[in-house]
């Protein structure tokens, strides 16, 4: 396989950290915006012909296109801020080459009702054009990091092999994280995670389809294995936008639920009253400027903060129904603790648990194990090989049986 990954900032570095060593890739061409960093990550790979690197602008389209052909790439991995998302997935088409990334295309809120009704929902503009990619006989993998991605066939997994009936899928996802120095630290993209918890949370029910609600609404206490109690409240997420277009069962509600952390919800809110979350360019000086690139540049790189940071973060889906006609309730998850991280790879926890499942992902591709055509979400694809693969890339899983009547009725420790 031959990979264009473009954008190498923590995620990117850590994805090519992780496939260095696996056999299955020819060539992985590092490019990005800045080449002074995609010569810092390739002179620690210390590999110039299977890691080449490139200058790109992620909003130019025939650039891309040009860096596929140039290196006959048969893969484009998206490693850049979801604002570029429609131009790079539109180039891979045009190139004739299959695509992935980690967050799908933007949403834009309801013009009206916010926080009532969505208006364009993550991956909408994608999705639309899975009819185009299946023609040209084109694969799209969609919300393929680990929330998006992992979450997503772990769900999978539990709607083929643990219940009978679903009723709920919530992703769940929590940290008891520290940074030396830093009291509300940005562990993953900046620009990302503003984008992604000011927004209206959207949430999917049988009965009601996909709807919005307030940012940081639904506050809940949940237990994360080897973290403890997290507060968490709803996020806007892939996830909720892709489970009810694969997964059934007579599952009823999808939600994604983050613990973000009162200081961290009070530092998002203050850049939300000064406008600081805008990415519409404002004139400073006679200098046109995006408020939020002014953040993203001015916070903490999260490529950088390794060193610094302590703890351990937990990604999962926590699910609910029945099994042999008895209420059951699971967690399946994955902890990555920072120091093992930055000790094997060099990269910070929230980064390496986000850039081994494109990773794996890209494997079973490369393999022939998962095949298709079109648009898809990772829970198009049988999740056994992918679980399986996790063990083998020292990357386990976890499945927390919680209380309930099958748990009791099992006797299952």
């Amino acid at each position: 396989m031959r990979v264009l990954l473009i954008g190498v900032g923590g995620v990117g570095e850590a994805i090519a950290s992780i496939v260095k060593s696996r056999g299955f890739l020819e060539r992985l061409v590092l490019s990005d915006y800045n080449l002074d960093r995609a010569k810092e990550v390739q002179k620690k790979l210390n590999n110039d012909q299977m890691f080449p690197v490139e200058q790109v602008d992620a909003r130019n389209g025939e650039l891309i296109q040009a860096l596929i052909k140039k290196h006959q790439v048969d893969f484009v991995v998206n490693g850049c801020e979801p604002v570029f998302n429609e131009t790079i997935f539109d180039a891979a088409y045009e190139a004739g080459c299959n695509y992935m990334d980690m967050a799908m295309t933007l949403s834009h809120p309801h013009p009206e009702q916010p926080y009532e009704k969505p208006h364009i929902k993550l991956g909408d503009y994608q999705f639309e054009r899975s009819e185009q990619w299946e023609k040209k006989g084109l694969l799209a993998m969609v919300g393929s990091g680990v929330e998006p991605g992992m979450a997503d066939v772990f769900a999978r997994y539990a709607h083929d092999n643990l219940f009978d009936e679903l009723d709920e899928i919530g992703i769940r996802d929590g940290n008891n994280l520290e940074v030396e120095g830093y009291s509300v630290p940005f562990g993953f993209s900046i620009w990302t995670t503003i984008e992604e918890c000011l927004n209206p949370p959207v949430i999917w029910e049988k009965d009601r389809g996909w709807y919005t609600t307030e940012p940081f609404s639904g506050e809940e206490v949940f237990d994360l294995p080897e973290v403890g109690p997290v507060e968490m409240v709803n996020v806007e997420h892939e996830e909720v936008l892709l489970a009810p277009r694969y997964l059934d069962k007579g599952l009823k509600r999808v939600t994604f639920k983050f613990g973000l952390g009162r200081d961290f919800i009070t530092m998002l809110k203050n850049l939300w009253e000064l406008g600081l979350h805008s990415t519409e360019k404002v004139n400073v000086n006679g200098v046109e400027v995006s408020p939020r690139d002014v953040v993203a540049a001015t916070a903490p790189n999260p490529a950088y903060i390794g060193p610094k940071m302590k703890g351990k973060t937990v990604a999962g889906a926590w699910v609910t129904g029945k099994k042999d006609g008895l209420k059951r309730e699971v967690y399946l998850y994955q902890v990555a603790d920072n120091q093992q991280c930055m000790k094997v790879y060099g990269s910070q926890a929230v980064v390496a648990q986000t850039a081994f499942p494109p990773v794996l992902m890209m494997e079973l591709l490369a393999k022939g194990v998962w095949k298709g055509t079109g648009v898809h979400g990772p829970e198009h694809f049988k999740p056994e090989p992918f679980m399986e693969l996790m063990e083998d890339y020292d990357f386990p899983y976890g499945l927390q049986e919680r209380d309930s009547e099958y748990k009791q009725a099992k006797d299952i420790k």
